[in-house]
């Protein structure tokens, strides 16, 4: 079980651009399995969390992993290739930010994402809801955006301690 450390907001390699996964078996491989484990500790530590994205742990690669009840898997190279205009604000926030803090944001409510799995097979699914929001978050991070960068109105901040006590749904996690 390999956890890496997450590279927190500050850090100039968050605001890189990741690089696209060209050699699956060299340039894959060493970053699936620390994605896995890392979220897996994450979830643990934080008791919320879905989604990681490679250059959140150092790997400056254009890979994310999920990790719902809705949807488990590797996302590589993934691209939005349709936005729907209908949006929703969702409470956002992120292990680069140690979930300390969450951000009202706008989200597109549905997404249509291509990419292709940990094995190359290629993907062209449709998102929408809680998990358009995370496939957003997710990618955003491989063009390096942080869902803070979303926010317009400096009231749309809340502390995890008062985001809990006053917006958490049961079962609902970053």
């Amino acid at each position: 079980m390999v956890i890496r450390d997450t590279v927190l907001l500050g850090d100039p390699r968050l605001r890189e651009i990741a690089d696209p996964i060209y050699d699956y078996e060299k340039e894959l491989r060493p970053v699936l399995e620390d994605l896995k484990d890392t979220l897996t500790e994450h979830q643990r530590l934080y008791k919320m969390g879905r989604g990681l994205a490679a250059p959140q742990i150092g790997h400056n690669k254009r890979v994310v992993y999920v990790q719902t009840e809705a949807f488990t898997g590797y996302l590589v190279n993934p691209s939005i290739v349709y936005k729907s205009p209908e949006t929703f604000d969702v409470w956002d926030s992120c292990f680069s930010m140690n979930a300390e803090f969450f951000v009202k944001i706008p989200r597109h409510r549905r997404i249509k994402i291509k990419y292709t799995d940990q094995f190359s097979e290629f993907h062209n699914d449709t998102f929408t809801d809680d998990l358009s929001e995370l496939m957003q978050h997710e990618i955003d991070h491989l063009d390096g955006i942080v869902c803070s960068d979303h926010l317009t109105n400096m009231q749309n901040i809340a502390m995890r301690a008062e985001w809990e006590k006053r917006y958490r749904v049961k079962g609902v996690g970053m």
